[in-house]
């Protein structure tokens, strides 16, 4: 088993799986917060799989900045995947969207909006910092 089929199979109740050989971590907290968290500890991310319930732009960004280099989505957006592929990392979804709404379902989500004009995943990761920081 690849560690992305890893990943995927231990996903079910989760919001993050992060995989790489006999490495196995799940996350349960919503969005981007497990990866903003363990980029901001200075977490070793290199060459883990990821699968995630939800892949926005800012996700993907966090992946891409970690090092991650195989994601899948249960639902990724457009520019998730354009993002991903435009920095190399091979990725997979069940459902490809448009773009993510937020909870409330009327609008775009927050994380995904801060980011949408950002090309560089530093610039982007100090964005959602800030952005989280006011939420």
């Amino acid at each position: 088993m690849t560690d992305l089929e890893n990943a995927i199979c231990n996903l079910d109740g989760h919001s993050l799986c992060l995989c790489k050989g006999d490495i196995v971590n799940t996350y349960d907290e919503r969005g981007i917060v497990p990866m903003m968290k363990l980029i901001s500890q200075g977490t070793e991310l290199t060459g883990f799989s990821a699968a995630d319930r939800i892949v926005g732009r800012a996700a993907a960004m966090l992946f891409v900045k970690a090092g991650v280099v195989n994601v899948y989505g249960k639902v990724m957006s457009d520019g998730a995947k354009e993002y991903l592929e435009n920095h190399g990392i091979s990725c997979s979804y069940d459902t490809l969207t448009e773009k993510i709404i937020n909870r409330q379902g009327n609008d775009i989500c927050p994380m995904e909006k801060a980011v949408m004009h950002i090309e560089n995943e530093n610039e982007g990761y100090n964005v959602l910092l800030v952005k989280m920081r006011g939420i």
